[in-house]
């Protein structure tokens, strides 16, 4: 890969070159579902006819939710689109409030840019590949704004590539980037901080195309209660507090009834055991996985010779394994279960423990096991006019409400294969007592 030196010391821009790089030249419309008409530059516009871009129109948002919620069928472009909109909204606020002095007019369209091409490396099929062994996928958004046809699209459309890739991969793994510089600093915290425009897009978005209220969030009042800073990103004043209260319930109702409803963590588990043991086997390998689209994925793994990627195929055809038993998550107690590399084991095992009751053996491989990946409820906002942080502040959002909101999403679920479906609902108490015990006794970390 070709390195590019950044500069990171722009002079202190004049308030009209600012502002002429976030009103000016903006003539090209897309109409959106949610926001209406979005207006880009012709460079902007550029790249999103470009190919990397293309294939977000080809990755659905919220992967196998359309299960549950047959118009969740939005996809990875519609957002990225949405989040570029409220990211230039935000930036607009914010400058006109004192931020331009700290802004440059090519770092405006910088990170206009990485709010833009911010999923760009994202993986197919939601999230189902997040915790295998791979790389992140902002580490990959950042390569592929640094290599063509991106770098060149960037550059004509008035901005730094390695900068703008800087800004969406925080790694600090990037050549030559320290994550020091305050401009880089700045915009690392706007597009992803408490109130990001990615959470106010893909929470509005996801509820619309979903038909529940959880997600609406009131933009317009958000962004009027935000204020500049150049080390936090944004405070807000004590009026805010009940626009960042319903950002922190939404996000919270839409896991519960969405993003981690039950038929949707099947289907996402099937999908992360098969590529699992494709990837140990070496059947596939991380790099194949990467740039696909969701029908490029089903594509790979139907290819391939790995019993386990019928999983994946049955994902696709709506054939998923029924929930079993649902247990509660004791990060204390329960600590086996974050190695992913394990897993097969403790299904094999439990397997085992679980075939007489159900009166017929119970392989591994009818077997998963689930726990979702850690989540947080991001409430580190400063707030200006009581002089604290949002947690120490009047609202009723406190450290030990969010830990409750941890605690009742992050379930242990164990689902069977379809065929013992019949077994599992005359057995359900004993398959739960069963499996209770077993967590408790394999995964324990006493």
């Amino acid at each position: 890969m070709l390195l590019y030196r950044c500069n990171f010391l722009y002079d202190v821009p004049m308030k009209n070159e600012v502002r002429s790089a976030l009103h000016e030249g903006y003539t090209e419309p897309i109409r959106d579902a949610l926001w209406g008409h979005i207006y880009l530059t012709p460079g902007l516009m550029a790249l999103t006819e470009s190919a990397p871009f293309m294939r977000l129109h080809r990755i659905m948002q919220l992967g196998p939710a359309y299960r549950v919620y047959p118009g969740a069928t939005h996809t990875r472009a519609g957002h990225s689109i949405g989040v570029y909109h409220l990211a230039r909204r935000l930036l607009v606020h914010l400058a006109e409030k004192g931020a331009d002095k700290w802004l440059s007019p090519e770092g405006v369209r910088s990170f206009l840019c990485a709010a833009l091409l911010h999923d760009l490396g994202h993986f197919p099929y939601t999230h189902s590949l997040k915790e295998l062994p791979l790389e992140e996928h902002e580490v990959l958004t950042g390569n592929l704004i640094e290599s063509e046809p991106v770098k060149s699209l960037v550059a004509a459309a008035g901005a730094d590539p390695c900068f703008t890739a800087a800004i969406v991969d925080g790694s600090d793994r990037r050549p030559g980037m320290n994550g020091n510089g305050g401009e880089l600093a700045f915009y690392r915290k706007l597009l992803s901080g408490s109130l990001d425009p990615d959470k106010l897009d893909y929470l509005s978005r996801d509820g619309r195309y979903c038909g529940v209220p959880y997600g609406a969030q009131d933009v317009d009042f958000i962004l009027s209660r935000l204020y500049p800073h150049p080390e936090r990103g944004v405070d807000i004043d004590s009026r805010g507090i009940s626009g960042v209260e319903s950002l922190l319930f939404s996000k919270y109702l839409m896991y519960r009834a969405v993003y981690w409803h039950h038929e949707v963590r099947s289907a996402t588990a099937m999908v992360k055991k098969a590529l699992l043991a494709g990837l140990e086997s070496g059947h596939i390998t991380g790099e194949e996985l990467y740039n696909l689209d969701d029908q490029e994925l089903f594509t790979l793994t139907r290819q391939r010779g790995h019993p386990l990627f019928s999983l994946v195929d049955s994902v696709r055809n709506g054939r998923l394994f029924p929930l079993a038993a649902e247990i509660p998550f004791d990060p204390n107690v329960h600590s086996k279960l974050f190695a992913l590399s394990g897993r097969s084991r403790m299904e094999e095992s439990l397997a085992a423990e679980l075939s007489p009751v159900l009166g017929k053996p119970l392989g591994g491989n009818a077997l998963i096991i689930d726990l979702p990946e850690p989540i947080s409820f991001e409430s580190g906002l400063f707030v200006r006019d009581e002089n604290c942080f949002f947690s120490e502040s009047a609202s009723a959002f406190k450290n030990s409400l969010i830990d409750a909101f941890v605690s009742s999403l992050r379930i242990i679920r164990v689902f069977l294969h379809p065929a013992f479906e019949a077994e599992m609902k005359h057995s359900h108490e004993d398959i739960l007592q069963i499996a209770r015990k077993w967590i408790y006794l394999y995964t324990g970390s006493k």
